[in-house]
Order: C-alpha cells, then sequence, then structure tokens
C-alpha cells in the first residue's frame, strides 16, 4: 500500500498572534522641540532678536508634537474637495478641507507666522518672523502658501480707507475660516492669481481686461473679465490680482463680496493635481465682470506686485531651509535609532560623513536666508541694507530652493525603503521639495534678477562685496574664494548662461560668511573646505577626514535619545 502524504514539515497552528515580532525599527521622531533643540537656530535668534525666543520656542513645540504632525499627515490624505455648486444646482465657487488644515491653518496664524514682522514693537521684526516661518516650515509646507501671501500682502495694503480693514484683519493673530463679507469677519486670509496660461512668469503677457467702472467710498473700482492658470488657496477673502488696462497692466484687488454683499464673481474652473502640496488647494479660476479696487497706480501694477514678491520670495527662502531641516531631523532620528552591522546607522563612517554633510548644509541655508530677513529689515533705513537685500534675497532664493530637492533625496536615501514609502513623513517632503524654486519665479528668474540687480544699480554689487569683506581674515580658503569673486562682479556679465555659475558663487559666498559669524567653527571649515575650496564634488557625503563629523551630528540632532 503506499503510504499516506506527509509534509516535509510540521505546520504551526494558526493564531491571531503577530507573524514576526518587530525588530530594529527607527524611533518616532516626536515630543521635542524644533527651537530649543536647534543650537544653530537657538543662538542666532538669542543673538539678533532675544525677546522672540518664547515665540520660536512655542511654536517649535509645534514641530515635535505628535497631534499636530497628524493633522499633518491628515491633511495631505485628504485633499481638498471642490465644490462648484451646492446640492440645489446653485453656483458656490467653494473648497472643503478636511478639519486637519483648519487645525493646522489656526496654528500658524494664531502663532503670528503671517505677521510678526508687522505688529511687533521691536527691532529685527522681519527677522523674527522668519524665525517663525522656518520653524512652521517643519510642520506642514501647504500651510506656509496662506502664511506666505499674508506676509506679503501687507505691503499692499495702506492703513487708510479702503484698506485699512483688510490691513487689520489680515494682520490678526486668528484665523477665521467662514466666508463672510470682511466686516463680519475676525481675520482674513489672503491669495494672489497673477499666471496665465500664455504667459506663465511673464506678466506683461497678462490678457485678462479691467475696465474703469467709477470712483466711490471704496476707492477705483473696476470691472475685471478673464482668467489666471494658477490660483492658490481659492477659498481666500480677498486676492491680488493683474489685469490689462486703459494705462497698461495694473494690480486690482478682488474681495470676495461685493460692497452690496452679495458674491463677487469669482470663478473655479478646477483644482490642480499637484505633484506635492497636496493639502494646499491651488485652482484655475475666471473673472466674468468681477468687481475690483485698484492697488496703487494704474498701469503701474507689475511695480505694485513685484514689491510684494520680494517678500514672498524672502518666504520660499526660508520655506525651503526649513523644510530642509525638518528632513536633516528625520534623518538624523532615523540613523541613530536603527542600527546596521551591529551600530547604530548614524555610527557608520559613510553614513556619519553624509549626515554631517547635510546638517552643515542645513545650518547654512537657514543662516543664509535669516541674514536676508535681516536685509529686510533695513530696507526702510539702512542703504547698505537695501542694496543687499536686492541682490541676496533672489540669489538666496535661486539656491536654498535649488539645494532643497538633493538634500531631501539624501534624506530618503538615509532611510532606505522604508523612506520611499507615503506613511513616512519624509517621502511627503520629497515631493514638496521641488516647489518653492517654481513659485515666484524660477531658478532662471532669480538668477536674471541678480543681474540685472546689479546691473541696474553697481551699488547693489558693492554692498555684496562689501558684506563678504565682513568676514575676512577667519579662513584663507574663504578670502581666496570672495577675492575670486569680487573680481567676476566687476565683470559686466550679458544675459546667457553664466548667471547660474555666478549666482551659485554668491549664495555659497554668503552662507560661508554667515557661518564664519554665527555657526560652529569646525562646521564652518568643512563648508569652506568642502564648498568654496571644490572638495565636495557636488555630492554629499565627501567631507573631508574630520574627527568633528560625530559632534557635528550629534550636535543638528533636534530628537534626543
Amino acid at each position: 500500500m503506499n503510504k499516506p502524504y506527509e509534509p516535509p514539515f510540521t505546520a504551526l497552528p494558526v493564531t491571531a498572534a503577530a507573524t514576526h515580532a518587530v525588530l530594529n525599527q527607527a524611533a518616532p521622531a516626536s515630543g521635542f522641540n524644533a527651537f530649543d533643540g536647534d543650537e544653530a537656530l537657538r543662538d542666532l535668534v538669542t543673538k539678533i532678536a532675544p525677546w522672540a525666543a518664547a515665540k520660536c520656542s512655542a511654536l517649535g513645540a509645534l514641530a515635535g508634537d505628535e497631534t499636530l504632525q497628524d493633522a499633518a499627515r491628515l491633511a495631505n490624505e485628504f485633499e481638498p474637495q471642490l465644490r462648484t455648486h451646492d446640492r440645489f444646482g446653485k453656483r458656490t465657487d467653494w473648497v472643503e478641507f478636511h478639519p486637519a488644515w483648519h487645525q493646522l491653518m489656526a496654528a500658524a496664524f494664531g502663532h503670528e507666522v503671517h505677521s510678526l514682522a508687522w505688529t511687533t514693537p521691536n527691532g529685527n521684526g522681519h527677522f523674527a518672523r522668519a524665525a517663525l516661518s522656518y520653524l512652521w516650515n517643519q510642520v506642514e509646507s501647504g500651510v506656509g502658501c496662506p502664511t506666505g501671501m499674508a506676509y506679503a500682502a501687507v505691503a499692499g495694503f495702506s492703513d487708510k480707507a479702503p484698506f485699512d480693514a483688510w490691513r487689520r484683519l489680515t494682520l490678526a493673530a486668528d484665523y477665521d475660516p467662514r466666508r463672510l463679507p470682511i466686516e463680519q469677519k475676525r481675520a482674513a486670509v489672503i491669495g494672489y492669481a497673477m499666471t496665465e496660461k500664455q504667459g506663465g512668469s511673464d506678466l506683461r503677457q497678462t490678457q485678462t481686461t479691467a475696465e474703469f467702472a467709477g470712483s466711490g467710498a471704496e476707492g477705483d473700482s473696476y470691472s475685471i473679465t478673464g482668467h489666471k492658470w494658477f490660483c492658490s488657496v481659492p477659498v481666500a477673502d480677498g486676492f491680488y490680482t493683474l489685469a490689462q488696462t486703459r494705462s497698461g497692466v495694473s494690480c486690482l484687488f478682488v474681495p470676495r463680496f461685493r460692497p452690496d454683499g452679495s458674491l463677487n464673481h469669482f470663478f473655479i474652473q478646477r483644482l490642480k493635481d499637484k505633484c506635492g502640496n497636496r493639502s494646499n488647494a491651488s485652482s484655475e479660476i475666471e473673472y466674468r465682470d468681477t468687481w475690483s479696487l485698484l492697488v496703487g497706480e494704474e498701469g503701474r501694477g507689475i511695480r505694485e506686485i513685484l514689491s510684494h514678491a520680494h517678500l514672498t520670495r524672502l518666504d520660499f527662502a526660508v520655506g525651503s531651509a526649513g523644510l530642509m531641516r525638518q528632513a536633516l531631523t528625520l534623518a538624523i532620528n532615523h540613523a541613530q535609532t536603527r542600527t546596521a552591522f551591529g551600530k547604530p546607522m548614524a555610527e557608520l563612517p559613510m553614513q556619519c560623513n553624509v549626515l554631517a554633510d547635510l546638517a552643515i548644509d542645513s545650518e547654512a541655508a537657514m543662516l543664509g536666508a535669516l541674514r536676508v530677513a535681516r536685509a529686510a529689515d533695513g530696507m526702510e533705513s539702512n542703504e547698505h541694507e537695501k542694496l543687499l537685500s536686492r541682490v541676496t534675497t533672489p540669489a538666496m532664493k535661486f539656491w536654498n530652493c535649488q539645494r532643497a530637492p538633493a538634500f531631501v533625496y539624501e534624506c530618503v536615501q538615509a532611510h532606505g525603503g522604508n523612506g520611499f514609502i507615503m506613511e513616512n513623513p519624509v517621502a511627503r517632503l520629497y515631493r514638496e521639495a521641488p516647489l518653492n524654486s517654481i513659485w515666484e519665479g524660477t531658478s532662471n528668474m532669480m538668477c536674471m534678477d541678480v543681474l540685472r540687480a546689479m546691473d541696474k544699480d553697481s551699488r547693489c554689487r558693492d554692498a555684496l562685496v562689501e558684506e563678504l569683506r565682513l568676514h575676512r581674515g577667519a579662513n584663507a580658503a574663504y578670502d581666496r574664494f570672495t577675492d575670486d569673486l569680487a573680481g567676476r562682479l566687476a565683470v559686466s556679465y550679458p544675459h546667457d548662461g553664466h548667471a547660474r555659475m555666478l549666482v551659485t558663487r554668491i549664495a555659497l559666498a554668503l552662507q560661508a560668511g554667515e557661518m564664519l559669524a554665527h555657526g560652529r567653527s569646525d562646521a564652518a571649515e568643512l563648508f569652506i573646505a568642502s564648498r568654496l575650496a571644490g572638495g565636495g564634488l557636488h555630492v554629499f557625503g565627501a567631507l573631508p577626514d574630520s574627527q568633528a563629523l560625530p559632534a557635528i551630528v550629534r550636535r543638528a540632532a533636534v530628537v534626543r535619545h
């Protein structure tokens, strides 16, 4: 007889128990304070604007708060939904957000991320607000768009009618999502709608038209007809926009409601399906006989809107630095709490070099951006700061935003396969990282603006050289690099393919100077050796041998274990 079949193994009973023990997973990055634990940022704020340290600490606690971290996840997972009509068929043109979005908005606006520069009686307000923005961008980047727009919008609001109420409510440390006329609101959210299909960043190609409708108590009003290809936060209470008037492209302000209390003609066509920034609604809109108010002089709209854009560009330089800092925090936390080959990953020589390289790059990005913010504080009172701001704002916006995608890519690498899974917050940052380089002018546009500033006024170049020479004598390689840069700046550069090379040198020199002035000496020396002396080979993890590498990583670790 044939024997019955016997399996070559003994089957285990099926139980409800786990199929395996979960071992060697990194600890979650939570329960920390992104300000108190960040030595470089904390020391700088204490030195430049000590009065803001308590505000920064309060906001820094949110970056490490598990509840708010989960709100950021939910706001990105449950994306905004367009509702063009209600269930009765009436046009509504509204966007529904997950409650987590409103929770995040209330936190950001309540902590003055949008307003501190304009409301504080203390000095260095733009610097302090930039520090808050840097911290907020370690919480959720999508909300960084409306806070940044509100920050810039105040520059266009006078404190006289018809914009006095708009200015006051935009500056409120409050968030009011209700759809109501401005007179009934506790606080206002402001948006921008400038870009059109045919023009992109070339605002001179604006095809939207506006006809003069009369003068009244509200000011000069216009009726707008046209479209806008990009409009973020389309549920805002009011929008700056551009249109062709009888005198040329003009800046206009579009409230959500007309003076009689009826809804203005602001039609949302669709929401953009974006690669990143998923929590934030970006849309295409149409104007049809839309009521608006003139801002500034008729025909000078591009000049007016660019005065706002100067501030949003600063905020994007700061925002990219904040995003890089969040990615670094996640990468170091992962590497310190997960082992490989018998020791924590952060102690493996190659990984330690990468993390140290990322740490000094993150610190330099923060210091460079906050130096530009300090220049914004002197725009009205200090000629050097005013001239320096004109050239360093686009330069730092170019470099930080350009650097962020490569930086976050390395942080994903530090996580391995876990970093490429959308459950991991570093994957969200990877999709987010390229965006700031596109908003408010692409990388090429920023480089062109640097050249234009120096071509238009050679004193901008002189101010930059003067700024860099403040740090002479501290490092021989820095001196050689900045001397060479001064020689290059003395040449009149045509608007051609050399711009990126020159602006990269400007940004690196500015960052290196700030590292010498405010950073740790070991980190500054490694930054200069790898960036200015040409030793880094444009790849993270190629720092020269140094016993300081483990200490640099430990200092950059915000989460303590």
